[in-house]
């Protein structure tokens, strides 16, 4: 009994600094992940999973020589228990391949969940003004983007130079672990300046 009180106190715990982490764009959580972040580490891991789904996806390689820009978060970690809290930073690679700028992606949602989740995802941004809109405001919120197309078999089978629309791609990949749904609906993506 004591070790699932335990369990859902640190799931709660997630939970608010999830919901912390998607409301306060520059806030001190922000600017303490920043702060407990490394440049090179992120590039390192989020040039390794481009890497990883170019080779296992060829509908993203596809598209990755079309994009004006491409965000790769590598590693996010999802757990809840009714409230669930989700993490996890990367980089913003320009049509040159070269980095653009570092990002953290949280999201908080609630309802019928339970259990941890790590996956990646990455963001095909189509045209320039779709990688312009990552810095306005406060961050920006994936799921409020009405061009916002989730790849999966069914799409990425019919991608085509002919039908790629202006607006952004999603893929996830690399899911490990016990909770089921996994959307990007709820997430914000914001700004950071992490050290060397």
């Amino acid at each position: 009994m004591k070790t699932l009180l335990h369990l859902i106190g640190r799931f709660a715990l997630l939970a608010l600094s999830g919901a912390l982490l998607s409301q306060c764009a520059h806030e001190p959580v922000t600017q303490a992940n920043a702060a407990n972040s490394s440049r090179k580490q992120i590039s390192a891991d989020s040039r390794a999973a481009l890497r990883d789904l170019y080779a296992s996806n060829p509908s993203a390689r596809h598209l990755g020589k079309h994009a004006s820009g491409i965000l790769v978060f590598p590693h996010v970690m999802k757990g809840g228990f009714v409230v669930g809290a989700e993490g996890g930073n990367g980089a913003l690679f320009g049509s040159d391949g070269g980095t653009r700028g570092y990002y953290q992606t949280a999201g908080a949602s609630w309802g019928l969940q339970a259990g941890v989740q790590k996956f990646g995802y990455a963001l095909f941004l189509m045209n320039k003004q779709e990688v312009a809109n990552l810095d306005q405001a406060a961050g920006w919120s994936v799921g409020s983007s009405p061009s916002l197309v989730v790849v999966d078999k069914g799409v990425a089978s019919e991608l085509t130079t002919k039908n790629i629309s202006k607006g952004t791609y999603a893929f996830i990949f690399d899911q490990k672990g016990l909770m089921g749904g996994l959307g990007l609906k709820g997430t914000k993506i914001t700004r950071i300046h992490p050290g060397p």
